[in-house]
Protein backbone atom coordinates (compact mmCIF):
# COMPACT_ATOMS: atom_id res chain seq x y z
CA UNK A 1 0.00 0.00 0.00
CA UNK A 2 1.68 3.23 -0.75
CA UNK A 3 2.49 6.15 1.75
CA UNK A 4 -0.41 9.16 1.83
CA UNK A 5 2.18 12.52 0.86
CA UNK A 6 1.24 15.48 3.02
CA UNK A 7 3.81 17.92 2.48
CA UNK A 8 6.43 17.99 -0.68
CA UNK A 9 9.57 20.45 -0.53
CA UNK A 10 12.41 21.63 -2.96
CA UNK A 11 15.57 21.66 -0.76
CA UNK A 12 18.70 22.72 -2.97
CA UNK A 13 22.08 24.77 -2.09
CA UNK A 14 24.65 26.07 -3.77
CA UNK A 15 23.03 27.64 -6.91
CA UNK A 16 26.12 30.26 -7.05
CA UNK A 17 24.32 33.08 -9.37
CA UNK A 18 26.50 35.31 -11.32
CA UNK A 19 26.13 38.41 -13.31
CA UNK A 20 26.22 38.03 -17.77
CA UNK A 21 25.49 34.52 -18.92
CA UNK A 22 25.72 31.70 -16.68
CA UNK A 23 23.67 28.27 -16.83
CA UNK A 24 23.10 28.37 -12.94
CA UNK A 25 19.69 30.57 -12.99
CA UNK A 26 18.15 28.06 -16.31
CA UNK A 27 19.27 25.26 -14.00
CA UNK A 28 17.45 26.83 -11.53
CA UNK A 29 14.33 27.72 -13.18
CA UNK A 30 13.80 24.47 -15.43
CA UNK A 31 14.74 22.53 -11.75
CA UNK A 32 11.62 24.19 -10.00
CA UNK A 33 9.23 23.38 -12.93
CA UNK A 34 10.22 19.89 -13.48
CA UNK A 35 9.24 19.64 -9.82
CA UNK A 36 6.13 21.03 -10.40
CA UNK A 37 5.30 18.52 -13.58
CA UNK A 38 6.39 16.10 -11.00
CA UNK A 39 4.02 16.82 -8.69
CA UNK A 40 1.53 17.12 -10.43
CA UNK A 41 1.41 13.52 -12.01
CA UNK A 42 1.35 12.25 -8.59
CA UNK A 43 -2.00 12.30 -6.20
CA UNK A 44 -0.61 15.30 -4.25
CA UNK A 45 -0.20 17.90 -6.79
CA UNK A 46 1.38 20.60 -4.48
CA UNK A 47 5.14 21.73 -3.75
CA UNK A 48 4.77 23.31 -0.87
CA UNK A 49 7.68 24.84 -0.06
CA UNK A 50 11.30 25.40 -1.50
CA UNK A 51 14.34 25.86 0.87
CA UNK A 52 17.36 27.19 -0.61
CA UNK A 53 20.07 26.38 1.73
CA UNK A 54 23.17 29.34 1.43
CA UNK A 55 25.44 29.90 -1.76
CA UNK A 56 22.74 31.42 -3.95
CA UNK A 57 24.91 34.15 -4.62
CA UNK A 58 28.21 33.39 -5.78
CA UNK A 59 30.06 36.87 -4.41
CA UNK A 60 26.57 37.87 -2.83
CA UNK A 61 26.41 41.13 -5.01
CA UNK A 62 22.53 43.06 -5.25
CA UNK A 63 22.56 42.04 -8.86
CA UNK A 64 23.05 38.61 -8.27
CA UNK A 65 20.45 38.41 -5.53
CA UNK A 66 17.99 39.52 -7.56
CA UNK A 67 18.90 36.74 -10.12
CA UNK A 68 18.01 34.16 -8.20
CA UNK A 69 14.92 36.24 -6.67
CA UNK A 70 13.75 36.67 -10.58
CA UNK A 71 14.33 32.72 -11.21
CA UNK A 72 11.83 32.29 -8.04
CA UNK A 73 9.60 34.80 -8.81
CA UNK A 74 9.18 33.07 -12.77
CA UNK A 75 8.85 29.57 -11.57
CA UNK A 76 7.31 29.23 -8.59
CA UNK A 77 3.46 28.76 -7.88
CA UNK A 78 1.19 30.74 -5.54
CA UNK A 79 0.81 27.82 -3.09
CA UNK A 80 4.91 27.68 -2.53
CA UNK A 81 6.67 29.15 0.29
CA UNK A 82 10.23 30.20 -0.10
CA UNK A 83 12.50 30.53 2.50
CA UNK A 84 15.99 31.04 1.97
CA UNK A 85 19.56 31.32 3.91
CA UNK A 86 22.62 32.88 3.57
CA UNK A 87 26.28 31.87 4.00
CA UNK A 88 30.00 32.21 3.01
CA UNK A 89 29.17 33.49 -0.95
CA UNK A 90 27.00 35.53 0.11
CA UNK A 91 29.71 37.46 2.41
CA UNK A 92 32.19 38.07 -0.53
CA UNK A 93 31.30 40.85 -2.03
CA UNK A 94 31.30 43.47 1.33
CA UNK A 95 30.89 40.96 4.17
CA UNK A 96 27.67 40.05 6.68
CA UNK A 97 26.33 43.17 7.91
CA UNK A 98 26.09 44.35 3.98
CA UNK A 99 24.42 41.06 2.92
CA UNK A 100 22.18 41.18 5.38
CA UNK A 101 20.73 44.40 4.36
CA UNK A 102 20.72 43.31 0.50
CA UNK A 103 19.39 39.84 1.50
CA UNK A 104 16.08 42.02 3.46
CA UNK A 105 15.68 44.27 0.31
CA UNK A 106 15.63 42.00 -2.01
CA UNK A 107 13.84 38.81 -0.37
CA UNK A 108 12.08 40.37 2.60
CA UNK A 109 12.70 37.77 4.67
CA UNK A 110 14.86 37.08 8.06
CA UNK A 111 17.64 35.12 7.85
CA UNK A 112 16.65 32.69 10.59
CA UNK A 113 13.51 31.41 9.94
CA UNK A 114 11.02 28.75 11.62
CA UNK A 115 8.50 27.90 9.37
CA UNK A 116 5.39 25.31 9.86
CA UNK A 117 4.52 23.78 6.48
CA UNK A 118 1.82 21.67 6.38
CA UNK A 119 2.36 20.60 9.99
CA UNK A 120 5.56 20.27 9.38
CA UNK A 121 8.41 22.41 11.67
CA UNK A 122 11.41 23.41 9.35
CA UNK A 123 13.98 25.40 10.81
CA UNK A 124 16.32 27.31 8.60
CA UNK A 125 19.41 29.11 10.19
CA UNK A 126 21.40 31.33 8.46
CA UNK A 127 25.43 31.34 9.20
CA UNK A 128 27.72 34.44 10.16
CA UNK A 129 30.79 35.58 8.58
CA UNK A 130 31.29 32.62 6.82
CA UNK A 131 30.05 29.61 7.96
CA UNK A 132 30.35 29.57 11.43
CA UNK A 133 27.31 29.64 13.78
CA UNK A 134 27.95 31.75 17.08
CA UNK A 135 26.50 31.40 20.15
CA UNK A 136 23.10 33.57 19.85
CA UNK A 137 22.60 31.16 17.26
CA UNK A 138 22.90 28.29 19.18
CA UNK A 139 20.59 29.51 21.51
CA UNK A 140 17.85 30.23 18.91
CA UNK A 141 18.17 27.19 17.71
CA UNK A 142 17.78 25.46 20.92
CA UNK A 143 14.59 27.40 21.72
CA UNK A 144 13.07 26.60 18.15
CA UNK A 145 13.87 22.96 18.83
CA UNK A 146 11.91 23.09 21.85
CA UNK A 147 9.08 24.62 20.51
CA UNK A 148 8.58 22.32 17.49
CA UNK A 149 9.57 18.93 19.94
CA UNK A 150 6.44 20.12 21.78
CA UNK A 151 4.26 19.37 18.78
CA UNK A 152 5.25 16.33 18.84
CA UNK A 153 7.80 14.09 19.45
CA UNK A 154 7.27 11.62 16.84
CA UNK A 155 6.54 13.78 13.74
CA UNK A 156 9.69 14.80 11.68
CA UNK A 157 11.90 18.29 12.43
CA UNK A 158 13.04 19.55 9.43
CA UNK A 159 16.66 21.83 10.14
CA UNK A 160 18.21 23.72 7.48
CA UNK A 161 21.99 25.34 7.50
CA UNK A 162 24.42 25.72 4.88
CA UNK A 163 27.73 23.93 6.51
CA UNK A 164 27.75 20.26 6.81
CA UNK A 165 27.08 18.50 10.63
CA UNK A 166 31.03 17.60 10.82
CA UNK A 167 31.94 13.80 10.29
CA UNK A 168 28.73 13.31 8.89
CA UNK A 169 27.41 13.25 4.81
CA UNK A 170 30.57 12.88 2.22
CA UNK A 171 31.76 16.46 1.92
CA UNK A 172 31.77 16.54 5.57
CA UNK A 173 35.46 16.13 5.71
CA UNK A 174 36.14 19.26 4.61
CA UNK A 175 33.75 20.80 4.59
CA UNK A 176 31.94 20.81 7.81
CA UNK A 177 31.49 22.44 11.24
CA UNK A 178 30.76 21.03 14.72
CA UNK A 179 29.07 24.07 16.70
CA UNK A 180 25.20 22.86 16.59
CA UNK A 181 26.02 19.16 16.23
CA UNK A 182 25.03 18.16 20.07
CA UNK A 183 22.59 20.56 20.18
CA UNK A 184 20.48 18.43 17.24
CA UNK A 185 21.77 15.24 19.16
CA UNK A 186 18.80 15.99 21.63
CA UNK A 187 16.58 15.86 19.04
CA UNK A 188 16.66 12.13 16.58
CA UNK A 189 13.43 13.03 15.12
CA UNK A 190 15.36 16.20 13.04
CA UNK A 191 16.24 15.64 9.35
CA UNK A 192 18.76 17.92 8.91
CA UNK A 193 19.67 19.50 5.38
CA UNK A 194 23.00 21.24 4.41
CA UNK A 195 25.19 22.08 1.29
CA UNK A 196 28.62 23.90 0.95
CA UNK A 197 30.47 21.02 0.05
CA UNK A 198 29.10 20.11 -3.58
CA UNK A 199 29.12 16.87 -2.95
CA UNK A 200 26.89 14.70 -5.26
CA UNK A 201 23.51 13.92 -3.92
CA UNK A 202 23.30 10.62 -5.63
CA UNK A 203 26.05 9.48 -3.77
CA UNK A 204 24.53 6.63 -0.96
CA UNK A 205 27.00 8.56 2.11
CA UNK A 206 25.09 11.89 1.30
CA UNK A 207 22.74 10.56 3.76
CA UNK A 208 24.00 9.45 6.97
CA UNK A 209 21.82 8.82 10.41
CA UNK A 210 23.46 8.37 14.00
CA UNK A 211 21.68 10.41 16.62
CA UNK A 212 19.43 12.20 13.77
CA UNK A 213 19.25 11.98 10.13
CA UNK A 214 21.07 14.12 7.65
CA UNK A 215 21.50 14.73 4.16
CA UNK A 216 23.87 16.73 1.61
CA UNK A 217 21.73 18.83 -0.91
CA UNK A 218 24.40 19.05 -3.66
CA UNK A 219 24.87 22.19 -5.99
CA UNK A 220 23.44 23.49 -9.39
CA UNK A 221 27.35 24.63 -10.22
CA UNK A 222 29.64 22.14 -10.25
CA UNK A 223 31.42 19.28 -8.16
CA UNK A 224 33.30 18.38 -5.75
CA UNK A 225 34.37 15.25 -4.21
CA UNK A 226 35.39 13.94 -0.46
CA UNK A 227 38.12 11.75 -1.31
CA UNK A 228 41.52 13.08 -1.60
CA UNK A 229 44.05 10.59 -3.24
CA UNK A 230 42.05 10.86 -7.00
CA UNK A 231 43.90 11.54 -9.58
CA UNK A 232 42.42 14.61 -10.42
CA UNK A 233 42.05 15.65 -6.74
CA UNK A 234 38.74 16.70 -5.38
CA UNK A 235 37.44 18.80 -8.31
CA UNK A 236 36.58 16.12 -10.84
CA UNK A 237 36.30 15.87 -15.05
CA UNK A 238 33.35 17.24 -16.36
CA UNK A 239 32.99 19.17 -12.90
CA UNK A 240 29.95 21.31 -14.75
CA UNK A 241 27.54 18.73 -15.58
CA UNK A 242 26.13 19.66 -12.46
CA UNK A 243 22.91 20.37 -11.36
CA UNK A 244 21.25 18.55 -8.45
CA UNK A 245 18.68 18.91 -5.53
CA UNK A 246 16.06 16.88 -3.65
CA UNK A 247 12.35 16.49 -3.50
CA UNK A 248 11.50 15.66 -0.29
CA UNK A 249 8.08 14.17 0.51
CA UNK A 250 6.85 13.83 4.29
CA UNK A 251 4.36 11.20 4.50
CA UNK A 252 0.72 10.77 6.72
CA UNK A 253 2.32 8.59 9.18
CA UNK A 254 5.69 10.77 9.97
CA UNK A 255 7.70 8.80 7.84
CA UNK A 256 9.83 10.98 5.09
CA UNK A 257 11.22 9.95 1.60
CA UNK A 258 13.83 12.17 0.19
CA UNK A 259 14.76 11.82 -3.51
CA UNK A 260 17.95 12.59 -5.51
CA UNK A 261 16.80 14.74 -8.98
CA UNK A 262 19.11 15.45 -11.26
CA UNK A 263 18.02 18.61 -13.45
CA UNK A 264 20.47 18.36 -16.64
CA UNK A 265 18.73 14.45 -17.61
CA UNK A 266 15.18 15.62 -16.27
CA UNK A 267 15.41 12.23 -14.18
CA UNK A 268 15.43 10.94 -10.40
CA UNK A 269 18.55 9.04 -9.58
CA UNK A 270 16.45 6.69 -7.73
CA UNK A 271 14.06 5.73 -5.21
CA UNK A 272 15.57 7.58 -2.86
CA UNK A 273 15.87 7.19 1.18
CA UNK A 274 12.89 5.98 3.19
CA UNK A 275 13.17 7.26 6.62
CA UNK A 276 10.53 5.18 8.32
CA UNK A 277 11.16 6.28 12.04
CA UNK A 278 12.81 9.66 12.16
CA UNK A 279 12.11 9.85 16.23
CA UNK A 280 13.69 6.53 16.33
CA UNK A 281 17.37 5.82 16.21
CA UNK A 282 17.31 2.06 16.44
CA UNK A 283 15.39 2.24 13.12
CA UNK A 284 17.61 4.07 11.47
CA UNK A 285 19.64 2.32 8.65
CA UNK A 286 21.38 4.65 6.42
CA UNK A 287 24.41 4.48 9.22
CA UNK A 288 27.87 3.59 9.49
CA UNK A 289 27.20 0.28 9.54
CA UNK A 290 26.49 0.04 5.77
CA UNK A 291 29.90 -1.19 4.62
CA UNK A 292 28.34 -4.81 6.77
CA UNK A 293 26.21 -5.63 4.28
CA UNK A 294 27.64 -3.95 1.22
CA UNK A 295 27.89 -6.00 -2.08
CA UNK A 296 31.05 -6.92 -3.96
CA UNK A 297 31.27 -5.10 -7.41
CA UNK A 298 31.79 -6.95 -10.08
CA UNK A 299 33.05 -6.30 -13.93
CA UNK A 300 30.40 -8.61 -16.15
CA UNK A 301 31.41 -11.55 -18.22
CA UNK A 302 33.21 -10.23 -21.56
CA UNK A 303 34.48 -7.31 -20.25
CA UNK A 304 38.63 -6.98 -20.94
CA UNK A 305 41.03 -4.83 -20.81
CA UNK A 306 43.14 -3.63 -24.07
CA UNK A 307 46.27 -1.67 -23.93
CA UNK A 308 47.34 0.77 -26.82
CA UNK A 309 51.06 0.95 -26.03
CA UNK A 310 53.57 3.48 -27.58
CA UNK A 311 57.14 3.93 -27.08
CA UNK A 312 57.19 5.54 -23.73
CA UNK A 313 53.74 5.40 -22.76
CA UNK A 314 50.48 2.23 -22.32
CA UNK A 315 46.82 3.79 -22.29
CA UNK A 316 45.17 1.51 -20.67
CA UNK A 317 41.21 0.91 -21.91
CA UNK A 318 38.57 -1.30 -19.46
CA UNK A 319 34.89 -1.46 -19.71
CA UNK A 320 32.17 -0.33 -16.64
CA UNK A 321 31.83 -2.62 -13.44
CA UNK A 322 28.58 -3.00 -11.95
CA UNK A 323 26.97 -3.15 -8.84
CA UNK A 324 23.49 -4.59 -8.26
CA UNK A 325 22.57 -2.46 -5.44
CA UNK A 326 24.54 0.84 -6.20
CA UNK A 327 26.86 2.36 -8.38
CA UNK A 328 30.29 2.22 -8.76
CA UNK A 329 32.35 5.17 -7.03
CA UNK A 330 36.25 4.87 -8.42
CA UNK A 331 38.41 2.41 -10.03
CA UNK A 332 41.96 2.09 -8.49
CA UNK A 333 44.99 0.96 -11.52
CA UNK A 334 48.38 -0.55 -10.06
CA UNK A 335 51.14 -0.81 -12.68
CA UNK A 336 53.71 -3.31 -11.47
CA UNK A 337 56.85 -4.70 -13.90
CA UNK A 338 56.14 -8.06 -14.56
CA UNK A 339 59.22 -9.34 -13.79
CA UNK A 340 59.72 -8.41 -10.00
CA UNK A 341 56.26 -7.28 -9.39
CA UNK A 342 57.21 -4.31 -7.50
CA UNK A 343 54.21 -1.64 -7.72
CA UNK A 344 56.03 1.51 -10.10
CA UNK A 345 52.56 3.28 -10.15
CA UNK A 346 49.08 3.62 -8.61
CA UNK A 347 46.27 5.74 -9.78
CA UNK A 348 42.91 6.38 -8.29
CA UNK A 349 40.16 7.98 -10.86
CA UNK A 350 36.40 8.28 -10.14
CA UNK A 351 33.83 6.53 -12.36
CA UNK A 352 31.94 9.64 -12.65
CA UNK A 353 28.82 8.50 -10.43
CA UNK A 354 27.72 11.75 -10.09
CA UNK A 355 26.41 12.23 -14.17
CA UNK A 356 23.04 10.41 -14.72
CA UNK A 357 24.66 9.00 -17.88
CA UNK A 358 27.66 6.83 -16.25
CA UNK A 359 30.58 6.11 -19.25
CA UNK A 360 30.73 2.52 -20.17
CA UNK A 361 34.40 2.56 -20.85
CA UNK A 362 37.58 4.06 -19.59
CA UNK A 363 40.65 4.60 -20.04
CA UNK A 364 43.88 6.27 -18.31
CA UNK A 365 47.16 6.88 -20.08
CA UNK A 366 50.58 5.68 -18.06
CA UNK A 367 53.44 7.99 -19.05
CA UNK A 368 57.30 8.36 -19.04
CA UNK A 369 57.38 3.93 -19.32
CA UNK A 370 60.81 2.39 -20.24
CA UNK A 371 61.44 -0.35 -22.29
CA UNK A 372 60.17 -3.86 -20.53
CA UNK A 373 57.28 -5.54 -19.08
CA UNK A 374 54.24 -4.39 -17.14
CA UNK A 375 51.64 -5.86 -15.59
CA UNK A 376 48.40 -3.67 -15.02
CA UNK A 377 45.73 -4.32 -12.22
CA UNK A 378 42.24 -2.63 -12.14
CA UNK A 379 39.76 -2.93 -9.30
CA UNK A 380 35.96 -1.59 -8.89
CA UNK A 381 35.45 -0.05 -5.70
CA UNK A 382 32.04 0.87 -3.91
CA UNK A 383 31.44 3.27 -1.42
CA UNK A 384 31.87 0.96 1.69
CA UNK A 385 35.72 -0.48 1.01
CA UNK A 386 33.47 -3.17 -1.19
CA UNK A 387 35.94 -3.63 -3.50
CA UNK A 388 35.94 -6.31 -6.75
CA UNK A 389 38.13 -8.47 -8.09
CA UNK A 390 40.93 -7.94 -9.99
CA UNK A 391 41.28 -7.27 -13.85
CA UNK A 392 44.85 -7.84 -15.06
CA UNK A 393 46.63 -7.49 -18.87
CA UNK A 394 49.65 -7.83 -19.46
CA UNK A 395 51.99 -5.72 -21.79
CA UNK A 396 55.22 -4.49 -23.28
CA UNK A 397 56.98 -1.21 -24.06
CA UNK A 398 59.55 -2.01 -26.64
Amino acid sequence: MSKKTVMRMIVCSDIHCKEGVAAEPERAVKGIRDAYVYADSTDYPHIDAIFTVGDFANRGTLEQMKIYKKCLDSSLRAETVSVLTMASHEYMHDGYESALARFDGVFNQSPDTHTVVNGFHCIALTTERGCSIGEKKQEWLSSELKKAAADGERKPIFVFQHPHISDTVCGSKNWGEDEIYTILMDYPQVIDFSGHSHAPINDPRSVYQKHFTCFGTGSLSYFELDEFDFIHGTIPPEKEKCAQFLIVEAYEDGSVRVLPYDILSGKFFNDGALIEKPFDPDSFVYTDKRYLTAEKPYFPDGVSVKIEASADSATVIFGAARSRSERINAYMLVLKCSVSGRILRQVRMTSRYYLYDMPQEYSFTFENLCKGEYLVEITAEGFWNNTSDKLTKGFAVI
